[in-house]
């Protein structure tokens, strides 16, 4: 774990409540897929834990939902700005596991930090295929970032307003090697159920000091009591405790 005072770029809508944040300042930090930072807001206690949607040369990108008081606030944020970041937090996805033909499933602000892993997995040769999932088109973005980087992505929508009309289990590559997924309790639930390759799930969790401390996001696995914060957000799909 990093405390850093890091520079906003831009900090520019994707959606009418997703934004993408640019920060400057990360050069020789470690910053791995699947990994989250914790933002100081103005005016709030806690920090917001926010997974990191890519991390390249000196430029840490973010995508954040508007849910609170503490992202309302940082949508404020103009270029210039200097924001105090926790970085270098969690365990990240394991690309060791991910075989010749990785499939990435994400779901609505699940989907940024499969970003940075498709990058990193194309980077060893891998076949990337990735599933987006959306309630309805207009909440749709990143779809052409992620189709520069892999080598085939579907998009399903649940009103069936663009792609695929349904749910990411609707649009599930034919034998893939290894899944890495990101997204609601309800999809990841599902995942569980429909998938047979092995797999690794990021996890949401409400989380207090975001670096072990407090055990506030503690879960049940086949392996005992785990921190999210700590010993996550990334779970073997083998370890978790849900219903098959």
């Amino acid at each position: 774990m990093k405390q850093s005072l890091l520079t906003v770029i831009s900090n520019n809508a994707l959606t009418s409540n997703v934004y993408e944040l640019k920060l400057s300042g990360i050069e020789g930090m470690n910053i791995r897929p699947g990994q989250f930072v914790n933002v100081k807001t103005d005016g709030n206690y806690l920090r917001r834990p926010i997974s990191v949607c890519d991390a390249e040369g000196d430029i840490l990108t973010l995508v954040y939902r508007v849910a609170g008081a503490g992202t309302a606030e940082m949508s404020t944020w103009h270029a210039g700005k200097k924001a105090d970041v926790l970085t270098e937090l969690g365990n990240g996805y394991d690309l060791s596991a991910a075989g010749e033909h990785p499939v990435l499933i994400g779901g609505g602000v699940g989907i940024p930090p499969l970003y940075y892993l498709a990058k990193e997995l194309k980077k060893q040769g891998k076949t990337v295929s990735a599933v987006l999932g959306f309630n309805t088109a207009s909440e749709r973005f990143y779809e052409e970032a992620f189709r520069e980087v892999c080598d085939d992505v579907s998009v399903t929508t649940a009103d069936g307003s663009y792609g695929i009309r349904g749910f990411v289990t609707d649009a599930l590559p034919e034998h893939p090697t290894c899944s890495y997924a990101c997204g609601p309790m309800p999809m990841m639930k599902a995942l569980y159920r429909t998938l047979a390759c092995e797999g690794q799930f990021s996890l949401e969790e409400r989380m207090g000091c975001g670096f072990g401390a407090c055990m506030g996001c503690s879960i049940q696995t086949k392996s005992g009591n785990k921190r999210v914060c700590k010993d996550g957000p990334v779970f073997r799909k083998e370890d978790l405790l849900w219903e098959d």
